[in-house]
């Protein structure tokens, strides 16, 4: 799309847009999109509300930019936020062809204003979406889980390290075959538990105990996790 739009120029890299869970850095997903090459990972935060924030600034600071600089003669735009339109705006008046992009049904999530001062807008239909991006099923339903460490906490009479591990063990039952994979390969080279993981285990092991984990436990129910997750057969 973007050699169509800018009659074949180069391309100066892709920007990645995402918000970033408190101070626990990049998520193993993240990690992933950094690396990636002609990529720049761009991160704001994800607040106490699980809402995104400060990324549209980002986009804008971005898009005037390389504007300024003469960096770029197109750009293609995915998103629908009405906040980035003064970004397009100051872009085009450096001459910046603004290409807006939107995903089915995108015309009841994209700003007007933000359509009208598009040069061009796109909208790919399902069909196409689905020949790069497919939704992985998780192998086990997470209310499910949730009510299974309910019940088992409810019934449970044996000490707080066994209903630990008896957590773990469900915990992972409920990761898929991808996110098994994912932490193989991340401690290949570190031994930490990614933040998107970490901050569910240990919350989910204080509901199960009732109260604020000890850092034995802490290390005992990360330690537990490790293994559960290189002996799993996903």
């Amino acid at each position: 799309m973007a050699n169509q739009q800018s009659d074949g120029a180069s391309l100066l890299r892709i920007y990645w847009y995402d918000g970033a869970l408190g101070y626990g850095g990049p998520t193993l997903d993240q990690e992933a999109i950094a690396n990636s090459d002609n990529v720049k990972l761009r991160l704001g935060f994800i607040n106490s509300q699980g809402q995104q924030k400060g990324v549209d600034s980002l986009i804008v600071t971005d898009l005037i930019n390389l504007a300024r600089n003469h960096a770029i003669s197109d750009a293609i735009l995915l998103s629908g936020d009405e906040d980035v339109r003064i970004g397009v705006e100051i872009a085009q008046g450096f001459g910046v062809r603004v290409h807006l992009l939107g995903i089915v049904p995108s015309r009841g999530s994209q700003s007007k204003q933000l359509l009208f001062e598009a040069d061009t807008t796109q909208e790919w239909s399902k069909e196409t979406v689905s020949k790069f991006l497919t939704v992985v099923e998780s192998r086990a339903d997470a209310d499910d889980v949730q009510k299974t460490l309910d019940q088992t906490v409810a019934g449970t009479d044996s000490d707080d390290r066994s209903a630990l591990a008896d957590l773990v063990a469900r915990f992972v039952d409920g990761l898929t075959e991808a996110d098994i994979s994912r932490l193989r390969e991340h401690w290949l080279t570190t031994s930490d538990i990614p933040p998107e993981f970490d901050r569910k285990l240990l919350a989910t092991g204080r509901t199960i105990l009732g109260r604020n984990l000890e850092r034995e436990e802490t290390r005992y129910l990360r330690g537990i996790f490790r293994e559960r997750v290189r002996a799993s057969s996903a």
